[in-house]
This record gives structure tokens, C-alpha cells and sequence, in this order.
């Protein structure tokens, strides 16, 4: 797989990664039974994450590097209720000082469209109960 539109699944992503899908989630059972869906949701999306990024990056890592101010950082927005429910509704960027990065966020509007609306289903586990 060498194309961002290529990666499908989380299968997918674990592939790019070079993990195993079915040992790379934590066993979550010590947590409480209404958390663990969301928490294993995040636990793939992280790993979608990097692997959209190295797809969209010629197969380098990329983390962002919230010490430059000038180099923008992307996340999926979502929408939630209406008539739709649940639904990809854009993007945005973000800007910070912070120490801490984020392990969601994509280094372009069109990897953060692309896995917004390619993982919705996730995306929605780990957001809404």
C-alpha cells in the first residue's frame, strides 16, 4: 500500500505500520464495560492516524511539531444531531503552544477529510456513547 485512498481499514493501517491488528489493542477489561468500545476506538484511531500520515508523508513518519507556530496541523470536525446524526463535517486546524501533542490530528485538510469520513464509524465510538 502506497496511497493514502488505499487505506481502507484498520487492518489496513496496521499493515503500513507494520503491526499486528490483532495484538496491537490493549486488553481494556480492567476499565469500565461503558468506556472500553470508546477506548479500543482510540486506540485504532491513533494507529490510523499514523498510518494516513506516513501515506501522505512518501512513507515517512509525521508528528506535528507544536513549537512552529507557521506550520498548520488538521483534525476531522464533526457534527452531531440534526435530521443526519452523526456526520463528517469538515475540518479545521489548529494552533498551540502546548507541550503535549495531539496523536489525532493529520498534516493536511485532505488526510483529515479523507480518514474523517473513511473511519466515521470509529470516530463515532470513541465520541458518542
Amino acid at each position: 500500500m502506497k496511497k493514502l485512498e488505499e487505506l481502507k481499514t484498520f487492518e489496513d493501517a496496521c499493515q503500513v505500520e507494520g503491526l499486528d491488528p490483532e495484538k496491537v489493542i490493549p486488553d481494556f477489561s480492567v476499565y469500565p464495560e461503558e468506556d472500553r468500545e470508546a477506548m479500543a476506538a482510540h486506540a485504532k484511531l491513533v494507529i490510523i492516524a499514523k498510518a494516513a500520515n506516513r501515506l501522505a508523508n512518501e512513507m515517512q513518519p509525521w508528528s506535528p511539531n507544536w513549537d512552529n507556530g507557521k506550520w498548520d496541523k488538521y483534525y476531522p470536525w464533526f457534527v452531531l444531531g440534526g435530521s443526519s446524526g452523526f456526520r463528517y463535517g469538515g475540518y479545521d486546524y489548529w494552533y498551540s503552544y502546548s507541550f503535549v501533542g495531539s496523536r489525532l490530528c493529520f498534516l493536511s485538510y485532505k488526510v483529515a477529510e479523507y480518514v474523517g469520513n473513511q473511519f466515521i464509524d470509529l470516530y463515532k465510538q470513541y465520541f458518542v456513547k
